[in-house]
C-alpha cells in the first residue's frame, strides 16, 4: 500500500490541532471518548443496510430518552434550530393560531419562524429567568383557543425549566396540539413527552446527549400526525417536510438527503452511554451535580437567577456580581485552563454567566474542580 493510501486509511497524518477544552458552557458539551472512536469507524452510504440498522437503534433509543411510545422519533439533519424548524413548517400554516409562552430568546426564535410560516401569533410574556405558573398557563390558553401551544422546556438563554403537564392538559382540552423545545433538557432531566401529553418534541444532540452537534431528535404523537395529515397548505419548506423524512427513515428508504453516517453513529453511541448507565440514574447525576454546583457557587457569594425549583439542573445561571467583568472571567478561564462557559445575551447580557455541567463533567469531581478554577478567575480578573 502506498504511504498515501495508508494515510487515507490509518488516518496518520492530519492537518488539523484543536486546542483541549474542558466545556462547560451552554453546549456543545463534552463528548465521550466512545463516542469520538464511534464517528471514527468507517463511513457508509446513506442508503446502505448499515446505516438504516444504526438508524433503528437510534430511533429506539430515542424513544427511551423522549420518554414516548411514539413511532415516529427520528433524529432531523440538522442542529436544534432545525429541529424547531420542522416543528414549526410542518405544524403551522398560513392561519394557524399559535398560542407562545415567551421568557427567554429560543422562545422569541420560535416566535420569528412561526411568523415567517404565516401564523398568527398570541403571546404570553414573562421577564427571561421566569416561569409560567400552571394557573396562568391554562388560563390564557382556554382564553384563546389556539390551534397550537408553543414552549420552551429548558430555556438555554436564561437556565429555567418550565412545567408541561397543567399546560398540555388546557392545550389538549381546546383540542391544540403542543410543540416543547426539549432542546437542553433531553439525556439530562426527566422530558416525559407522554406523560406529560407533549404532541411536538424536538431536541439537539451536543448537550445532554453529549454528542457532536448535527443531529436534532423530534418526537410526533400519533395525535400530532392525524393534524399533519390534515393540513391544508403544502409544507413551505421541502427538506423539513415530516413526510418525506419519516418516508426516508421508516418506510421506504428512498434518497432525500445524505445523511451522515458519522453523526448517526455518534448518537447511536450517545444514547448506547445512556442505556447503559440508565436514564434515571443519568438523570439523578445530573440533580446531584446541580445541588452541588449551586452550593458551591453560593459559597462563593453568588447567587442563582433562576428561583429554585424551577432550574435547569444541567445549565446553571449565576448572577454576575457588582464589579466583575465577566469577559474577563471567561477569558481567563479559556486562556489558564482551557475552560469554556458563556456570558448572558438578550435582557441577560453582562448579568448572569450560562454554565453546563453535563454528561461526563456532571460528577463531584467535575463540579469541584470547575469551582476551583472559576474562584480563582473571580480573584486574578478582580
Amino acid at each position: 500500500m502506498s504511504s498515501i493510501s495508508e494515510t487515507l486509511v490509518t488516518g496518520v497524518k492530519t492537518s488539523v490541532h484543536p486546542p483541549k477544552r474542558l466545556l462547560y458552557g451552554p453546549g456543545p458539551s463534552q463528548v465521550y471518548p466512545r463516542i469520538y472512536q464511534a464517528m471514527a469507524q468507517p463511513v457508509v452510504g446513506h442508503l446502505d443496510p448499515y446505516f438504516f440498522q444504526v438508524s433503528q437503534g437510534v430511533q429506539k433509543g430515542l424513544r427511551a430518552v423522549f420518554g414516548t411510545e411514539n413511532e415516529l422519533t427520528i433524529p432531523i439533519s440538522a442542529t436544534g434550530s432545525g429541529g424547531m424548524e420542522t416543528a414549526i413548517s410542518n405544524f403551522i400554516e398560513s392561519g394557524t393560531k399559535l398560542a407562545l409562552f415567551v421568557s427567554g430568546f429560543f422562545a422569541e426564535r420560535i416566535g420569528e419562524m412561526a411568523k415567517r410560516h404565516g401564523a398568527e401569533i398570541v403571546r404570553l410574556e414573562k421577564p427571561w429567568g421566569e416561569s409560567f405558573s400552571d394557573e396562568e398557563a391554562a388560563e390564557f390558553i382556554r382564553r384563546e383557543r389556539p390551534q397550537v401551544v408553543a414552549f420552551v422546556q429548558a430555556e438555554t438563554s436564561t437556565g429555567v425549566f418550565q412545567q408541561s403537564k397543567a399546560l398540555c392538559d388546557a392545550a389538549h382540552e381546546v383540542d391544540a396540539i403542543v410543540i416543547a423545545d426539549c432542546v437542553t433538557s433531553l439525556g439530562a432531566m426527566p422530558v416525559d413527552v407522554d406523560a406529560n401529553g407533549i404532541d411536538v418534541a424536538y431536541s439537539c444532540t451536543q448537550k445532554g446527549l453529549s454528542a457532536p452537534p448535527g443531529l436534532s431528535p423530534i418526537t410526533i404523537s400519533p395525535r400530532a400526525q392525524v393534524r399533519l395529515k390534515e393540513r391544508k397548505s403544502t409544507n413551505r419548506s421541502w427538506y423539513f417536510d415530516l413526510a418525506l423524512i419519516q418516508d426516508y427513515l421508516t418506510v421506504s428508504h428512498r434518497y432525500h438527503h445524505t445523511a451522515s453516517a458519522t453523526l448517526f453513529y455518534a448518537l447511536h453511541e450517545a444514547l448506547a452511554i445512556v442505556e447503559e448507565e440508565g436514564l434515571a440514574l443519568r438523570q439523578q447525576r445530573h440533580q446531584k451535580a446541580h445541588v452541588r454546583f449551586v452550593s458551591g457557587i453560593e459559597r462563593l457569594g453568588l447567587v442563582m437567577h433562576v428561583a429554585e425549583g424551577h432550574r435547569i439542573w444541567n445549565l446553571n445561571t449565576p448572577r454576575i456580581p457588582e464589579g466583575v467583568n465577566d469577559a474577563k472571567v471567561r477569558a481567563y478561564l479559556l486562556e489558564k485552563h482551557g475552560i469554556e462557559i458563556a456570558g448572558g445575551f438578550g435582557p441577560l447580557a453582562g448579568k448572569i454567566f450560562r454554565i453546563g455541567v453535563m454528561g461526563p463533567l456532571a460528577t463531584d469531581e467535575g463540579v469541584d474542580r470547575f469551582l476551583a478554577k472559576f474562584d480563582e478567575a473571580m480573584k486574578e480578573t478582580a
